[in-house]
Protein backbone atom coordinates (compact mmCIF):
# COMPACT_ATOMS: atom_id res chain seq x y z
CA UNK A 1 0.00 0.00 0.00
CA UNK A 2 1.17 3.54 -0.76
CA UNK A 3 0.09 6.63 1.21
CA UNK A 4 -0.15 9.56 -1.18
CA UNK A 5 -0.29 13.32 -0.50
CA UNK A 6 -4.01 13.81 -1.08
CA UNK A 7 -5.62 15.59 -4.00
CA UNK A 8 -7.96 18.48 -4.79
CA UNK A 9 -10.84 17.65 -7.16
CA UNK A 10 -11.93 20.89 -8.84
CA UNK A 11 -15.12 21.52 -10.79
CA UNK A 12 -16.24 24.71 -12.53
CA UNK A 13 -20.02 24.55 -12.32
CA UNK A 14 -21.98 24.55 -15.55
CA UNK A 15 -25.41 25.89 -16.41
CA UNK A 16 -27.30 23.35 -14.25
CA UNK A 17 -25.24 22.74 -11.14
CA UNK A 18 -28.00 21.27 -8.93
CA UNK A 19 -30.04 22.42 -5.96
CA UNK A 20 -27.31 22.32 -3.30
CA UNK A 21 -23.64 21.47 -2.92
CA UNK A 22 -24.50 18.25 -1.07
CA UNK A 23 -27.11 17.16 -3.62
CA UNK A 24 -24.80 17.97 -6.52
CA UNK A 25 -21.85 15.92 -5.24
CA UNK A 26 -24.04 13.03 -4.09
CA UNK A 27 -25.69 12.82 -7.50
CA UNK A 28 -22.51 13.25 -9.53
CA UNK A 29 -20.26 10.88 -7.58
CA UNK A 30 -22.47 7.90 -6.86
CA UNK A 31 -19.60 5.77 -5.60
CA UNK A 32 -20.09 7.61 -2.29
CA UNK A 33 -23.31 7.79 -0.26
CA UNK A 34 -25.01 10.97 0.93
CA UNK A 35 -23.83 10.14 4.46
CA UNK A 36 -20.22 9.96 3.27
CA UNK A 37 -20.54 13.34 1.58
CA UNK A 38 -22.13 14.84 4.70
CA UNK A 39 -19.13 13.65 6.70
CA UNK A 40 -16.74 15.28 4.22
CA UNK A 41 -18.58 18.57 4.50
CA UNK A 42 -18.50 18.28 8.31
CA UNK A 43 -14.72 17.77 8.22
CA UNK A 44 -14.29 20.94 6.16
CA UNK A 45 -13.02 19.11 3.06
CA UNK A 46 -15.34 20.84 0.57
CA UNK A 47 -14.92 24.47 -0.50
CA UNK A 48 -17.14 26.65 -2.69
CA UNK A 49 -15.31 29.62 -4.24
CA UNK A 50 -12.53 28.99 -1.68
CA UNK A 51 -14.90 29.17 1.31
CA UNK A 52 -15.56 26.08 3.44
CA UNK A 53 -19.00 24.75 2.52
CA UNK A 54 -21.52 22.95 4.73
CA UNK A 55 -23.49 21.37 1.88
CA UNK A 56 -26.62 23.53 2.07
CA UNK A 57 -25.35 26.18 -0.34
CA UNK A 58 -27.42 26.85 -3.47
CA UNK A 59 -25.09 26.50 -6.44
CA UNK A 60 -24.77 29.00 -9.29
CA UNK A 61 -23.20 28.62 -12.73
CA UNK A 62 -19.54 29.57 -12.81
CA UNK A 63 -18.76 28.80 -9.18
CA UNK A 64 -15.71 26.68 -8.29
CA UNK A 65 -16.49 23.60 -6.18
CA UNK A 66 -13.49 21.76 -4.71
CA UNK A 67 -13.14 18.61 -2.64
CA UNK A 68 -9.84 18.57 -0.75
CA UNK A 69 -9.40 14.82 -0.39
CA UNK A 70 -7.01 13.95 2.45
CA UNK A 71 -4.10 11.53 1.84
CA UNK A 72 -5.24 7.95 1.36
CA UNK A 73 -3.65 4.54 0.94
CA UNK A 74 -3.69 3.39 -2.66
CA UNK A 75 -4.15 -0.26 -3.59
CA UNK A 76 -1.02 -2.10 -4.64
CA UNK A 77 -0.15 -2.18 -8.35
CA UNK A 78 2.80 -3.30 -10.43
CA UNK A 79 5.51 -0.64 -10.06
CA UNK A 80 7.69 -1.40 -13.06
CA UNK A 81 7.56 -0.98 -16.81
CA UNK A 82 9.66 -2.09 -19.77
CA UNK A 83 11.47 0.55 -21.81
CA UNK A 84 11.31 -0.15 -25.56
CA UNK A 85 12.34 3.21 -27.07
CA UNK A 86 14.06 6.37 -25.86
CA UNK A 87 15.57 9.45 -27.49
CA UNK A 88 15.61 13.21 -26.86
CA UNK A 89 11.98 13.62 -28.01
CA UNK A 90 10.23 10.38 -27.08
CA UNK A 91 9.91 7.58 -24.57
CA UNK A 92 7.87 4.43 -25.28
CA UNK A 93 7.25 1.87 -22.55
CA UNK A 94 5.28 -1.33 -22.04
CA UNK A 95 2.68 -0.90 -19.30
CA UNK A 96 1.85 -4.02 -17.27
CA UNK A 97 -1.74 -5.06 -16.67
CA UNK A 98 -3.03 -3.74 -13.34
CA UNK A 99 -1.20 -0.40 -13.44
CA UNK A 100 -3.32 2.70 -14.24
CA UNK A 101 -1.86 4.96 -16.92
CA UNK A 102 -3.10 8.19 -15.32
CA UNK A 103 -4.49 9.20 -11.91
CA UNK A 104 -8.10 8.01 -11.57
CA UNK A 105 -10.36 5.69 -9.61
CA UNK A 106 -8.49 5.99 -6.30
CA UNK A 107 -5.00 5.96 -7.83
CA UNK A 108 -2.77 9.04 -7.71
CA UNK A 109 0.84 7.92 -7.21
CA UNK A 110 0.58 4.26 -8.25
CA UNK A 111 0.32 5.15 -11.93
CA UNK A 112 2.47 4.70 -15.01
CA UNK A 113 2.65 8.49 -15.36
CA UNK A 114 4.11 8.86 -11.87
CA UNK A 115 6.71 6.12 -12.41
CA UNK A 116 7.75 7.38 -15.86
CA UNK A 117 8.02 10.99 -14.67
CA UNK A 118 10.26 9.87 -11.81
CA UNK A 119 12.83 9.08 -14.51
CA UNK A 120 11.80 11.61 -17.19
CA UNK A 121 10.06 14.53 -15.36
CA UNK A 122 9.18 16.24 -18.66
CA UNK A 123 7.39 13.20 -20.14
CA UNK A 124 3.77 13.70 -21.27
CA UNK A 125 1.56 10.74 -22.32
CA UNK A 126 0.02 10.98 -25.78
CA UNK A 127 -2.68 8.38 -25.04
CA UNK A 128 -3.77 6.03 -22.29
CA UNK A 129 -4.53 2.37 -21.76
CA UNK A 130 -7.13 1.02 -19.34
CA UNK A 131 -5.80 -0.24 -16.04
CA UNK A 132 -6.16 -3.93 -17.00
CA UNK A 133 -4.86 -3.39 -20.54
CA UNK A 134 -1.15 -4.01 -21.10
CA UNK A 135 1.16 -2.84 -23.86
CA UNK A 136 2.76 0.16 -25.52
CA UNK A 137 2.33 3.72 -24.25
CA UNK A 138 3.97 6.69 -26.00
CA UNK A 139 5.30 9.71 -24.08
CA UNK A 140 6.75 12.90 -25.57
CA UNK A 141 9.56 14.87 -23.95
CA UNK A 142 9.27 18.20 -25.80
CA UNK A 143 6.40 20.52 -26.72
CA UNK A 144 7.29 20.34 -30.41
CA UNK A 145 7.16 16.54 -30.39
CA UNK A 146 3.82 16.61 -28.58
CA UNK A 147 2.33 19.08 -31.05
CA UNK A 148 3.51 17.13 -34.11
CA UNK A 149 2.33 13.77 -32.82
CA UNK A 150 -0.99 15.20 -31.66
CA UNK A 151 -1.55 16.46 -35.21
CA UNK A 152 -0.60 13.06 -36.65
CA UNK A 153 -3.00 11.37 -34.25
CA UNK A 154 -5.88 13.62 -35.34
CA UNK A 155 -5.09 12.97 -39.00
CA UNK A 156 -4.96 9.19 -38.56
CA UNK A 157 -1.24 8.82 -39.19
CA UNK A 158 -0.59 6.96 -35.93
CA UNK A 159 -1.51 3.27 -36.05
CA UNK A 160 -2.22 1.11 -33.00
CA UNK A 161 -2.85 -2.61 -33.06
CA UNK A 162 -4.18 -4.70 -30.19
CA UNK A 163 -4.65 -8.36 -29.42
CA UNK A 164 -7.71 -9.54 -27.49
CA UNK A 165 -9.22 -12.80 -26.29
CA UNK A 166 -13.00 -12.73 -26.70
CA UNK A 167 -15.95 -14.91 -25.75
CA UNK A 168 -17.58 -17.16 -28.34
CA UNK A 169 -16.54 -18.41 -31.77
CA UNK A 170 -16.42 -15.77 -34.51
CA UNK A 171 -18.35 -16.61 -37.67
CA UNK A 172 -16.52 -14.09 -39.87
CA UNK A 173 -12.84 -13.57 -40.60
CA UNK A 174 -12.97 -9.76 -40.42
CA UNK A 175 -15.34 -7.31 -38.75
CA UNK A 176 -15.60 -3.63 -39.69
CA UNK A 177 -17.14 -2.14 -36.54
CA UNK A 178 -18.58 1.37 -36.57
CA UNK A 179 -20.88 1.46 -33.54
CA UNK A 180 -20.95 5.01 -32.09
CA UNK A 181 -19.66 5.30 -28.52
CA UNK A 182 -21.08 7.63 -25.89
CA UNK A 183 -22.32 7.79 -22.32
CA UNK A 184 -24.88 5.20 -21.20
CA UNK A 185 -26.46 4.53 -17.76
CA UNK A 186 -24.53 2.69 -15.04
CA UNK A 187 -26.09 1.93 -11.62
CA UNK A 188 -23.06 2.98 -9.52
CA UNK A 189 -21.32 5.65 -11.57
CA UNK A 190 -24.37 7.20 -13.20
CA UNK A 191 -22.81 6.96 -16.66
CA UNK A 192 -20.06 5.04 -18.43
CA UNK A 193 -19.09 4.77 -22.08
CA UNK A 194 -20.93 2.21 -24.19
CA UNK A 195 -22.43 1.59 -27.61
CA UNK A 196 -25.21 4.10 -28.32
CA UNK A 197 -26.66 5.73 -31.41
CA UNK A 198 -26.21 9.08 -29.66
CA UNK A 199 -22.46 8.57 -29.33
CA UNK A 200 -19.46 9.77 -31.32
CA UNK A 201 -18.43 8.06 -34.57
CA UNK A 202 -16.08 5.17 -33.77
CA UNK A 203 -14.27 2.70 -36.02
CA UNK A 204 -12.40 -0.54 -35.36
CA UNK A 205 -11.30 -3.43 -37.56
CA UNK A 206 -11.15 -6.87 -35.92
CA UNK A 207 -9.53 -9.88 -37.61
CA UNK A 208 -9.63 -13.47 -36.39
CA UNK A 209 -6.21 -14.89 -35.52
CA UNK A 210 -7.38 -18.12 -33.94
CA UNK A 211 -10.54 -19.93 -32.89
CA UNK A 212 -10.31 -21.91 -29.68
CA UNK A 213 -12.84 -24.24 -28.03
CA UNK A 214 -15.03 -21.46 -26.66
CA UNK A 215 -13.09 -18.30 -27.45
CA UNK A 216 -11.71 -16.25 -30.37
CA UNK A 217 -8.32 -14.56 -30.49
CA UNK A 218 -8.64 -11.24 -32.34
CA UNK A 219 -6.23 -8.73 -33.79
CA UNK A 220 -7.81 -5.27 -33.61
CA UNK A 221 -6.85 -1.99 -35.30
CA UNK A 222 -8.51 1.13 -33.93
CA UNK A 223 -9.06 4.06 -36.27
CA UNK A 224 -10.58 6.31 -33.59
CA UNK A 225 -9.62 6.61 -29.94
CA UNK A 226 -12.80 6.41 -27.87
CA UNK A 227 -12.84 5.32 -24.23
CA UNK A 228 -13.02 1.53 -23.87
CA UNK A 229 -13.37 1.28 -27.66
CA UNK A 230 -12.17 -2.29 -28.17
CA UNK A 231 -14.07 -3.69 -25.19
CA UNK A 232 -17.26 -1.99 -26.40
CA UNK A 233 -16.86 -2.82 -30.09
CA UNK A 234 -16.10 -6.50 -29.60
CA UNK A 235 -19.02 -6.78 -27.19
CA UNK A 236 -21.19 -4.96 -29.75
CA UNK A 237 -20.58 -7.69 -32.36
CA UNK A 238 -21.38 -10.41 -29.81
CA UNK A 239 -17.88 -11.16 -28.51
CA UNK A 240 -17.19 -9.46 -25.14
CA UNK A 241 -13.67 -9.97 -23.83
CA UNK A 242 -13.19 -13.12 -21.79
CA UNK A 243 -13.52 -12.12 -18.14
CA UNK A 244 -14.78 -8.58 -18.83
CA UNK A 245 -16.76 -7.58 -15.71
CA UNK A 246 -18.43 -4.57 -17.33
CA UNK A 247 -19.62 -5.08 -20.91
CA UNK A 248 -22.20 -7.55 -22.21
CA UNK A 249 -23.18 -8.58 -25.72
CA UNK A 250 -24.34 -5.41 -27.47
CA UNK A 251 -21.69 -3.14 -25.96
CA UNK A 252 -23.66 -2.00 -22.90
CA UNK A 253 -23.02 -2.64 -19.17
CA UNK A 254 -24.13 -6.01 -17.83
CA UNK A 255 -27.77 -6.02 -16.75
CA UNK A 256 -26.95 -7.44 -13.31
CA UNK A 257 -24.05 -6.35 -11.09
CA UNK A 258 -21.90 -4.63 -13.74
CA UNK A 259 -18.34 -3.91 -12.74
CA UNK A 260 -16.45 -0.64 -13.03
CA UNK A 261 -14.35 0.48 -16.03
CA UNK A 262 -11.10 -0.05 -14.10
CA UNK A 263 -11.91 -3.60 -13.02
CA UNK A 264 -9.69 -6.26 -14.54
CA UNK A 265 -10.03 -9.90 -15.43
CA UNK A 266 -9.80 -9.63 -19.22
CA UNK A 267 -6.91 -9.96 -21.70
CA UNK A 268 -6.26 -6.94 -23.94
CA UNK A 269 -2.79 -5.96 -25.12
CA UNK A 270 -1.52 -3.00 -27.19
CA UNK A 271 0.97 -4.99 -29.24
CA UNK A 272 2.21 -2.54 -31.89
CA UNK A 273 2.54 1.18 -32.49
CA UNK A 274 3.56 2.82 -35.78
CA UNK A 275 4.18 6.56 -36.26
CA UNK A 276 6.43 9.11 -37.94
CA UNK A 277 9.22 10.41 -35.74
CA UNK A 278 8.41 14.09 -34.99
CA UNK A 279 11.96 15.27 -35.71
CA UNK A 280 13.39 13.00 -38.41
CA UNK A 281 10.14 12.06 -40.15
CA UNK A 282 11.27 8.43 -40.28
CA UNK A 283 8.71 5.72 -39.63
CA UNK A 284 8.99 4.11 -36.21
CA UNK A 285 7.38 0.71 -35.67
CA UNK A 286 7.47 -0.80 -32.19
CA UNK A 287 6.30 -4.13 -30.79
CA UNK A 288 5.47 -5.21 -27.24
CA UNK A 289 6.03 -8.83 -26.17
CA UNK A 290 2.73 -10.72 -25.99
CA UNK A 291 1.31 -12.23 -22.80
CA UNK A 292 1.48 -16.01 -23.02
CA UNK A 293 -2.32 -16.37 -23.18
CA UNK A 294 -2.47 -14.18 -26.30
CA UNK A 295 -0.03 -16.21 -28.39
CA UNK A 296 -1.74 -17.99 -31.29
CA UNK A 297 -1.67 -21.71 -30.60
CA UNK A 298 -2.71 -23.01 -34.01
CA UNK A 299 -4.70 -22.31 -37.15
CA UNK A 300 -7.61 -19.85 -37.17
CA UNK A 301 -9.55 -22.18 -39.53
Amino acid sequence: MLLNDGYVYREKLGSRPGSSALAHLTDKYRHSSEEEWRARFARGEVRLDDVIADGSESLRPGQLLCWHRPPWEEADTPRSFELVYEDAELVVVVKPSGLPTLPSGGFLKNTLLSFVQARWPEAVPMHRLGRATSGLVLFTRTRDAAARLASDWREGRVHKRYRALAQGIATQETYDIRAPIGLVPHPLLGEVHGATARGKPSHSTARVLERRTEHTLFEVDIHTGRSEQIRIHLAFIGHPLVGDPLFAVGGLPLAEHPGLPGDGGYLLHAESLTFQHPRSGEQVQLQAPLPLELHAQGSSR
